[in-house]
């Protein structure tokens, strides 16, 4: 049939049914004036859900009529036919309570009960979305699916856990904090890198209960209670599959549990358009940071505390140099998040794949780049540092407080200097700061002592608007929302590694490094000071004052 045909039917057929519309509207308005009723324009007819569950669906079906409202002991219902008194009698006699009639078109009506059947479906597929599915690994590591009740007949602690979870990735927590105390039991969410208490203290009796409930998500020993537990469990929600990581450790109250929440669906979002800008560094870093990053090979460091976005500055530096002409291996413990287009190998070393191993297998693998996710030992930084001078470009991190520190951790793990020193390229330090919630951030005013105290002039800063968050809705009541990196960036020139294969002191290197225009982490976390973005207090937390 040829497209024109087929539209000019359905054109046809939407033309009929308008002009069954009215002709039937006009009918009932007929109907109603004629018996002295109320006409409803059931166009126009808003549902009400609540008064539509309360009635027996078929019973509407069968009668043709539809709920308006419940109003001084009556039920306000709209029907076609009014005159029909023997089945108005049948639905009173039903539903049990006095019925008062009004008209509406027929059509209409019809066109209501079968979109109000299909809303009912709809609410109930949303709120089998809600419903948490346990989903469980068998020994070929295959998802096997299994229910996770968080229906009515379930136990009170299996819905506290559930919700407990389910409430942590609505606020965007990254850690659930269980911690026992004497005589209560706290449970915390790490938000934006800060605890935030979750709830009311819990009674002490229900703490075991709890633990175990969690064991058995993580496959863990309920009967051992007196060293430490790590297993992991992942969850369905809202059509997303979630990692958890659990640990247990036995303290002198009880065990306490600590779960990370490891959103990756949700994370490769993110990571889809992840670069460096997004991440808060500064212009003048990120541009030297690009130069290192697009170099044949070398090393390229990221140092920094757990939990300060190493991994996450070295997705978006994957990210940015991605193509598909290079081969990009990733080595990781775990692989946190996964990357379109890179290959990535998770650690395993009860099965004996180390860093050191899985590095070695990489090497066979003809990579152009690679990713190794920690240097922890001696072994890994020499294949490491080989990698870098054999032409492989390599992104690292390890964990040191600042750039100058690095040296000497690789130092310590008897790595050859003049070979450490010719694979390096740059070294990057960074830190995460919370960022002022931007719907109630306010002025401040910071006094003098407090300036002095954090190494600023009084005299220069006394009227400089500084910023907090009052707290509101959108953030919690926490002031912050969301979080940026500061980072300081050791450009490894010849200079610097002339004086790093002198043994130079690390003040020495650091001047000459700061002459070469290098930004520490203090200067760089000051600068998000000025610019309103951070607090005071929150750049106090990650830097020394200078």
């Amino acid at each position: 049939m040829e497209r024109g045909t087929k539209a000019s039917i359905s054109k046809d057929i939407l033309e009929h049914t308008k002009l069954r519309i009215v002709q039937e509207t006009e009918e009932a308005k007929r109907i109603a004036s004629m018996y002295g009723l109320d006409f409803v324009d059931v166009t126009r007819f808003r549902i009400d859900n609540d008064l539509f569950r309360s009635i027996p669906f078929d019973l509407m079906l069968r009668y043709t009529f539809i709920p308006e409202k419940r109003e001084n002991g009556k039920l306000h219902i709209v029907i076609a036919d009014p005159t029909d008194v023997g089945k108005i009698d049948e639905i009173e006699m039903v539903l049990g309570e006095p019925v008062e009639v009004k008209v509406g078109a027929k059509g209409g009506i019809e066109e209501i009960l079968q979109k109000s059947e299909s809303v009912q479906r709809v609410l109930d597929e949303a709120s089998e979305d809600f419903k948490m599915q346990l989903v469980q690994e068998d020994e070929e590591g295959e998802e096997v699916l299994s229910l996770d009740r968080i229906a009515a007949d379930t136990s009170p602690i299996v819905k506290l856990v559930d919700t407990v979870i389910f409430n942590a990735i609505q606020r965007r927590a990254s850690d659930i904090h269980i911690e026992t105390r004497d005589s209560e039991v706290i449970i915390k969410y790490r938000i934006d890198g800060a605890l935030y208490q979750a709830m009311e203290p819990i009674d002490k009796r229900h703490h075991q209960t709890i633990i175990s409930r969690i064991k058995v998500m993580a496959e863990l020993d309920i009967a051992e209670k007196r060293i430490p537990q790590d297993g992991r469990f992942k969850l369905r929600v809202k059509k997303r599959t979630i990692d958890f990581r659990v640990s247990i450790l036995p303290t002198v109250h009880g065990e306490d549990c600590v779960i990370r929440i490891l959103d990756k669906e949700s994370m490769s979002k993110e990571f889809a358009k992840l670069s460096l800008d997004v991440l808060g560094i500064d212009e003048e870093t990120i541009k030297k940071l690009r130069k290192h990053i697009r170099e044949p090979y070398g090393m390229i460091l990221v140092t920094g505390p757990t939990g300060s976005g190493k991994t996450t500055t070295l997705y978006a530096c994957l990210s940015e140099i991605q193509s598909s002409e290079d081969k990009i291996i990733t080595i990781e413990d775990p692989v946190e998040y996964q990357l379109k287009g890179i290959t990535q190998i998770p650690v395993n070393e009860k099965k004996g794949l180390t860093f050191a191993k899985g590095l070695r297998a990489i090497l066979r693998h003809d990579p152009d780049k690679i990713m190794v996710g920690e240097i922890r030992d001696e072994e890994t930084a020499q294949i490491a540092v080989q990698a870098a001078l054999t032409g492989h470009l390599l992104f690292t991190t390890v964990h040191a407080n600042n750039v100058f520190d690095v040296i000497g951790r690789f130092l310590n793990m008897n790595v050859d200097l003049y070979n450490f020193v010719s694979a390096l390229n740059c070294v990057l330090a960074q830190r995460l700061v919370r960022k002022i919630c931007d719907n109630c951030k306010t002025p401040v005013e910071i006094s003098d002592e407090e300036l002095d105290r954090n190494g600023l002039d009084p005299s220069v800063y006394r009227d400089f608007t500084f910023y907090e968050g009052s707290g509101c809705i959108e953030c919690d009541g926490t002031g912050f929302r969301g979080r940026l990196a500061i980072a300081e960036l050791l450009d490894v020139s010849d200079s610097i590694k002339e004086l790093i294969m002198e043994k130079r002191p690390a003040s020495e290197i650091k001047r000459v490094a700061r002459e070469e225009g290098m930004v520490f982490l203090r200067e760089a976390a000051l600068e998000k000071l000025f610019e309103g973005v951070t607090t005071l207090h929150e750049i106090n937390k990650v830097t020394f004052v200078e």
